[in-house]
């Protein structure tokens, strides 16, 4: 059975400067992928492997939208995404991306729908 450690310091460091990054770099480039057109990504959070030699990138559409066909439009362009990345980053190596869908936002809203509901409201009082 594997153990899952907690990231280090050094991996979390990573994590959001590549974070920070790829955010600059989507807003500011034109991805040619018709998936991305007119659509605005949040990139929420990267974790990055202890060797640093790839990436998790969990990112979603701002404000709603396909969040699959985006995450999927993101992969494509990975390369040319991790190309970017690899010039505006001082790293020994640019890691390899991968993006998935953050759930996060959905999570939270289907949450605060179910402790809205009245039968709920009464069981919590």
């Amino acid at each position: 059975m594997a153990k899952h450690k907690a990231p280090t310091q050094r991996q979390l460091k990573a994590g959001e400067l590549i974070r920070r990054a790829l955010a600059e770099i989507i807003a500011r480039e034109h991805l040619r992928d018709p998936d991305l057109e007119g659509v605005s990504v949040t990139v929420s959070e990267v974790r990055a492997s202890p060797d640093l030699k790839h990436a998790i990138v969990f990112a979603a559409p701002l404000g709603g939208g396909d969040i699959d066909k985006v995450i999927a439009a993101l992969n494509r362009a990975k390369s040319f995404l991790r190309g970017r990345l690899g010039k505006e980053m001082e790293m020994k190596s640019t890691p390899a991306l991968r993006f998935m869908a953050d759930t996060t936002f959905e999570t939270a809203t289907h949450m605060q729908e179910l402790l809205n509901r009245p039968d709920v409201k009464r069981d919590l009082d």
